[in-house]
């Protein structure tokens, strides 16, 4: 199945420093990556108009069952407005019926630095315990 590539709803500042995120999803089952996928076009149409989103991409195994997230917010408080919203809010409770694993990572870099890199994000995600 195709990525989602980056895209760049919002540009920062050149001298902006922006807040990252990376999450790894796995799904217990076929079906419920087929769903998780299935709800990926929605989650990145609301990316693209959210307030402070400096970027987000998604990379799709869906036949390994796993799905990545990359994303660039203008701060931390931008990024959980977008969480506490819909359809995020309503698709991230439907997905924990189905979900394995999840593994989340946060850090910062300068706005010149984007687009990010997935195998910083990789990295930053195998040095993190997944949650149930």
């Amino acid at each position: 199945m195709p990525d989602i590539p980056w895209t760049t709803p919002t540009p920062p500042a050149p001298d902006a420093e922006v807040y990252v995120m990376a999450s790894r999803f796995e799904t217990a089952t076929l079906a419920g990556a087929f769903k998780f996928f299935l709800k990926a076009p929605g989650i990145v149409a609301q990316v693209r108009k959210a307030p402070g989103a400096h970027g987000a991409a998604l990379r799709a195994r869906v036949f390994r069952r796993t799905f990545l997230t990359l994303s660039a917010w203008e701060d931390r408080d931008a990024l959980y407005r977008f969480a506490r919203s819909e359809p995020h809010r309503s698709s991230s409770r439907a997905a924990s019926a189905y979900m394995k694993e999840s593994a989340f990572t946060y850090w910062t870099v300068p706005a010149a630095e984007l687009p990010l890199a997935w195998d910083e994000a990789e990295r930053r995600l195998d040095e993190r315990k997944p949650s149930h």
